[in-house]
This record gives structure tokens, sequence and C-alpha cells, in this order.
């Protein structure tokens, strides 16, 4: 069994916006969602450069049992879902009557372990803690919360894999559609962005100094990086079979049709030019495209010297003298880690529907790699029918998945 899987409604809850329309006008006009939270310096941070991410007022939209056991990224990850089901025209009564399942990129929850802790830490006792720490801190904090918020009845489960999770969670529900396994499947990514979230990622030195000029801290590709800027928020996709959007009307935004994987196998830390590349033309061979046939390429670079370096190697070893063009739009979000991948689906879903490529913001002077790229330093009005769209992590998992409009 092989059906075709299409994408009929997206959410996004971002720094850059906090729904489809705003986040859109955002990715036209290249405008940054990035700034400084003082919390992180006098937490201890050295840099406190983050994406600035509203925080959601869940009060009157979710029960207050549901809510309680919700963390951080799971109060995104609802907005995000309730903004792509009504998109989808998918309400209470399909959900009731319909198995839909969730697969949903989530890889850490900091905030409430470090709060349990605390708690020991002062009263030692482990009865004051309470029962919604427990929902709130685990890794699958996502789908546990989507799944009860939303009635889900289908597969359930979280995909960890560092800055990869969200783009592998759509791969995953591709290939569960793909071969009849489910019919149709709420996917993406989350991740928090208080305090706790990050710190073990300024230790090492993971971040942007620049903090005198924020919106120009995430260069992605451009010879003067010094360091991504974290950030976070929510994406989700609704995917289903073809046959069924088009039996009940839904209107098609994109179809799913190639996704590729890969391990670098090497140091926990080190990109891998090898990794990318199989992970790219894994998913142009699962599509059945080649790189002639690809618009855009929504790299994953990060603004870090050895990633962009070697996501740079790939990409002209690929599409040298192709008419792909290429962008990172983490130079206007920053790096929304475990969300990213499925945010980036979203903002060049949104590119094809609108017929543009968003700029690769604060791409000022090229390094030795990056020259060789057709990197859209600003916004080129213009049909987007194929997209690439990458996202690599830490112990090096690679994903990418490829998009077509129809």
């Amino acid at each position: 069994m092989s059906n075709r899987v299409v994408v009929t409604g997206i959410g996004i809850w971002s720094c850059i916006g906090t729904d489809v329309d705003e986040v859109r006008q955002s990715l036209r006009e290249g405008r940054s969602g990035i700034g400084i939270d003082g919390e992180r310096l006098e937490y201890g941070y050295h840099s406190a450069l983050t994406g600035l991410v509203a925080k959601p007022n869940l009060k009157n939209l979710v029960d207050r049992r549901v809510r309680m056991g919700m963390s951080e990224e799971a109060e995104y990850a609802y907005m995000a879902s309730r903004e792509a089901f009504g998109m989808a025209g998918i309400g209470e009564d399909y959900l009731r009557d319909n198995e839909v399942g969730i697969i949903y990129g989530n890889d850490s929850s900091a905030k409430a372990i470090v709060e349990s802790n605390e708690i020991m830490k002062t009263t030692h006792d482990s009865e004051l803690i309470g029962s919604a720490n427990i929902f709130q801190s685990m890794t699958s904090t996502v789908s546990m919360n989507m799944s009860t918020a939303f009635h889900l009845r289908g597969a359930n489960m979280s995909v960890s894999a560092a800055c990869a999770s969200g783009s592998h969670s759509i791969g995953l529900a591709y290939v569960m559609i793909k071969h009849g396994l489910q019919r149709t499947v709420l996917c993406g990514g989350a991740q928090e962005v208080n305090k706790y979230s990050m710190t073990s990622f300024d230790a090492i030195g993971a971040f942007s100094q620049r903090t005198d000029e924020p919106q120009k801290a995430s260069r992605p590709f451009d010879r003067d990086r010094d360091g991504l800027v974290p950030s976070g928020g929510a994406a989700s996709l609704v995917l289903e079979r073809y046959d069924d959007a088009v039996r009940r009307g839904a209107k098609i935004l994109a179809e799913v049709c190639g996704y590729g994987f890969s391990s670098n196998g090497g140091g926990i830390n080190m990109p891998s030019d090898e990794g990318s590349y199989r992970a790219m033309t894994r998913a142009m061979e699962d599509a059945g495209i080649t790189a002639d046939e690809v618009d855009y390429i929504n790299a994953h670079a990060t603004s870090t010297e050895q990633g962009d370096m070697f996501e740079a190697i790939a990409l002209d070893r690929i599409f040298r003298g192709k008419k792909a063009l290429i962008s990172s739009t983490k130079g206007m979000t920053g790096h929304e880690c475990w969300m990213a991948g499925a945010s980036e689906a979203v903002y060049s879903i949104l590119m094809m529907q609108d017929g543009f490529v968003a700029p690769n913001i604060n791409f000022e002077n090229p390094d030795e790699y990056s020259a060789r790229l057709n990197i859209a330093a600003a916004t080129v009005e213009m049909p987007v029918g194929t997209v690439l769209s990458n996202s690599f992590g830490f112990g090096g998992t690679n994903s990418a998945l490829v998009l077509r409009k129809i």
C-alpha cells in the first residue's frame, strides 16, 4: 500500500508571530524576533540573547485539570495544534469519530524538573511537588498532553532527536500514512524558552555574544557569525491521506513526498557533510526528483562555524549550478531547536502558498564555503513548487523533507 500524503492544516507559535498570518508577514519582511532576556543574565548566562516568544493564555481554552499538566512547550503546542486543526477543518466531531494520531518532536523539559528539585531542597518532602510536575517534566509531555486535550486515539508518541526532532516527526507521520498505518496524524515540534532550558548550551559557548545588536546576532552562513541564538515555541501540521482530504473537501496546502535520514556516526557534537548529503539525497530519491527540480532549500544553518560549513559543503555538492535558492530562516527566528524542523516546514509551506522565498537576513559577507551557494539575502518573489527542508542535530541525527505544491 502506498498512499499520497498531504498537509491540510498548519499552526505556529513563534518569536516572529503567534499565527500563520503574522508569521507569513514576518517571513516576507525579514523581520527578526530576537531580543534580550534579562532573567538569563541574572541567572548567570554569558549570553542573554533569545527568541522572544509570547506566553499563551489557555485559561478559557483548556480544562483546568488538563492545563495543570501542561509544560511550557505543551502550551505552545496546543495553540499551534488548535490553529492547524482549525485550518484543516477538523473539529470535535471529526476527532471523536475518526482515529487521529500524534507524533510530536520534543527533546527535553527542564523547567518542571528544576522546580521539583527546588521544592525538595527547600522542604525535603516529595508530596509537596504535586502530580502535575510528572506530566510537565517527561520528554513526552507534548504528545501526552495533546492526545488528552484533543481526544486523539491513534498513534501517540514523541520523537526525541535533538534539533531534528520536529522534522523526524513529520517524516514518521508521512511514513505511517503512506503505508496505511494511520489515515490522519497531528505532527510537529515544540521547544521551551524559559531560563532553565538552555544553560548547558550557554556553558559550552554555543551562543552568539553580539548582545549590543540582538537582531543581527543570528547570521547563518555569514563569515562574521559568532554562534547561534536559542529560540522556541511550537509548530503543528495535520497530515492525512490525499484521498481522504479530497473526499472531505479539505484545502490541500502541500504534499509531503520525500523523507530522508542518516546518522553521522562520528563525534557526538560534530556535524558532517557526508551525513547531510545522505539525508538530502535520500529524501530526493524518495520523492522521485532530481536537484534540478528543487526551487528552494530551507537550510538548517544555525549560525555556527562548523555546522554552517559542513552543510554548505553538502549543498554545494548537490546543487552547484542548479536553480534552487537557499536561505536559513534562523537569521530571523534564531535556532528553535526541537521545534525547528517542524516550524521550517511551516515556513516553507507559507512561501509556497504566497510565492516568495524568505531572506537569509544578516548575510553580508560570505565565507569560502557559503560563497559557492545561491543564497537569497533578500526576499525573492517567485513561484515555489518544490522545497527541500534540512534539519540536523547533536548526536549526528539528520533529517530532510521534500514538500511539493499541488
